[in-house]
């Protein structure tokens, strides 16, 4: 991955719905250049999908809590699985993949304690967390 590869990840972290043309332009590429360079980024794994996020859904307008959530995956559980349904759940809004003693680091913005509660039943329950710990922002900068 070079300069331009970071370039185009930037934007598109940004603006995942930009056109080719526009993205190769910002980075001085060609369309098909920044075509071919956005499907090697997928196709690598670094880039996983988009997805849309929803005015409700916005940290800022929804206020409420900003949680920090370890998790250990059970045993036998797949990896590429857990990060595929992180993708599904409206209140996470990252997942990075760490080394020591847990697997993964979930980024998840809630309304209130009553939706991280079920956040963290949905972790054990459907996506295989064994166990988590949770660490919840008390000032996020603006």
């Amino acid at each position: 991955m070079d300069r331009v590869d970071e370039m185009i990840l930037g934007i598109l972290g940004a603006e995942g719905r930009i056109s080719f043309s526009e993205l190769g332009r910002r980075v001085g590429l060609s369309t098909n250049a920044a075509a071919a360079r956005v499907r090697r980024l997928e196709a690598s794994g670094v880039i996983l999908g988009y997805r849309a996020v929803l005015a409700g859904d916005a940290p800022v307008a929804r206020g409420g809590l900003e949680a920090f959530i370890d998790v250990r995956l059970a045993d036998g559980r797949d990896s590429e699985a857990f990060l595929a349904w992180t993708g599904t759940d409206r209140a996470i809004s990252e997942a990075v993949h760490l080394t020591g003693p847990y697997d993964y680091l979930v980024r998840a913005h809630v309304r209130d304690t009553g939706e991280l509660d079920q956040l963290l039943r949905r972790l054990k329950k459907e996506a295989g967390a064994a166990q988590t710990q949770t660490r919840i922002a008390l000032r996020v900068p603006e």
